[in-house]
């Protein structure tokens, strides 16, 4: 299988292996140019040392014991070959043997000796290399005398054979140190690279996971690697969405087939009373209304329960904020309840800021959390009785409280109070056209919003408290 990791076992190898033929060819190459200069700097200290040596003893060194034997002694030292030569480049004396050599009479050339006399000419490897019938490395000097007699040639030479020799141990060295490390590489290379590939692995079996509907399914986000802890990170980000999406959409079903279940059986079963004459024509009227109420109920449901999830899948965006007079939006939302008001004969009390409270909000939203909370304090509120709106300004929040004089709701519904579908007994002879979804939209907004409400009731009054952002 062409996996990933196989994939990056054999791109480390390859790599590793170019790269330690490159840098083995380019050390090879600098190794063996530095050793030549070197040795050639070498020979020339030697030859330069030899020419003042030569100097000393002038035209006689050729008769000179006491010359032969010091040459012999700098070639031991130096580890090196040296020959004198006259001016017409005619080998006069050997270092080899200080008595007699091969290499006397030998020539280096005229032309070769002149230049060198004229101190234009310093490597002598072809000349070296035909005299001793090997490959050397060679540097001659001229030597004269203090009033500028010329005496002759120093020539100082090796064989290339010991240079070749001292780079070839220096490379084994190195070549075995690269062969030491290509086998740790191929050793830790499986190690660190399903290190390295786990975390996709996982996220691949986390995938296979959510495919099957485990929309719980996430990765672990403990990795020092930055750009697998973001993958990490945006695939639980990713779940999470999915997860939520899944969750609204039961929830959305779960709503369906709960509430609409009710109308929908009502509307049926009146209609089939009226089809197969149950019902007598005479009072087709009267069902054919509540035929109707129920349908504008079942209107009135599924668009809230569309509201909630959209609300809950997408939440708010930013970009949709406005700033806002959230005492003006409750006004407006007031003025919207003065028939219903005027009805139950209620007693209002306004209490907000003549100069208003700015907030940053959605503004249908919010008004539709108004208008629902003023809907359920008209409606449960004792012919006669008051209702109440106060907005003030607390720690960088809009504090707006809307409340009624009624029946005191119970402590154990409290916490229940903004449940989908939960209505409290007192309420459910006097809310036959409620769903049961108007104060859990008002807790969805205000959530959404990232914000809070609650509600408090006790000794008659009952009062619903929300917050929302200040503009700044």
């Amino acid at each position: 299988m062409n996996t990933t990791f196989r994939r990056q076992m054999a791109l480390i190898i390859c790599l590793l292996f170019g790269a330690t033929v490159l840098i083995g060819l380019s050390f090879w190459v600098l190794l063996n140019r530095y050793t030549v200069e070197e040795k050639e700097s070498s020979l020339h200290s030697t030859a330069q040392s030899v020419g003042v040596l030569l100097e000393a003893y002038s035209f006689a060194y050729l008769n000179s014991w006491d010359f032969r034997t010091n040459l012999s002694v700098a070639a031991v030292s130096s580890e090196s070959d040296i020959l004198i030569c006259d001016t017409d480049g005619v080998v006069r004396i050997c270092s080899r043997d200080i008595q007699s050599c091969e290499h006397m009479g030998l020539s280096i050339g005229e032309e070769t000796a002149r230049q060198i006399m004229e101190g234009d000419f310093r490597r002598t490897d072809v000349q070296a290399t035909g005299l001793y019938g090997e490959s050397r490395i060679a540097v001659a000097v001229p030597v004269e005398t203090e009033n500028g007699l010329e005496l002759g040639i120093v020539l100082v030479s090796s064989e290339r054979a010991n240079l070749t020799e001292l780079t070839g141990k220096t490379l084994r060295i190195f070549a075995l140190t690269a062969v030491l490390v290509l086998l740790i590489t191929i050793l830790a290379a499986p190690y660190l690279t399903r290190r390295e590939t786990k975390p996709i692995k996982d996220m691949a079996m986390a995938a296979r996971r959510i495919t099957r509907g485990d929309y719980g399914a996430r990765v672990s986000t403990e990795h020092h690697n930055e750009e697998i802890l973001e993958l990490s990170i945006a695939f639980n980000n990713m779940a999470q969405a999915l997860q939520n999406s899944d969750t609204a959409r039961r929830e959305f079903v779960a709503n369906v087939s709960h509430e609409l279940k009710t109308p929908m059986t009502t509307i049926a079963g009146y209609l089939d009373g009226m089809l197969d004459g149950a019902i007598p024509p005479e009072k087709h009227p009267y069902y054919m209304e509540l035929v109707s109420t129920e349908t504008r109920r079942l209107s009135r449901l599924v668009r809230n329960m569309l509201e909630i999830s959209r609300l809950q899948e997408q939440g708010i965006p930013q970009e949709k904020l406005t700033e806002f007079d959230i005492c003006e939006a409750a006004g407006q939302a007031l003025l919207n309840f003065e028939q219903r008001i005027n009805r139950k004969d209620l007693n209002v009390e306004v209490d907000l800021p003549e100069y208003g409270i700015m907030v940053k909000a959605l503004r249908d939203s919010v008004t539709q959390v108004l208008y629902n909370l003023l809907d359920n304090a008209v409606k449960f509120a004792d012919d006669g009785g008051s209702l109440w709106i106060r907005a003030e300004e607390r720690e960088g929040r809009a504090i707006v409280a809307v409340g009624n004089s009624g029946p005191t709701i119970a402590p154990g519904e409290l916490p229940l109070i903004f449940d989908r579908f939960h209505k409290t007994d007192k309420s459910r002879s006097g809310d036959r056209d409620g769903v049961g979804l108007g104060l859990y939209i008002v807790k969805t907004i205000v959530n959404a919003h990232g914000e809070d409400i609650y509600v408090t009731s006790r000794e008659g009054r009952t009062e619903f408290v929300f917050t929302m952002p200040l503009a700044k």
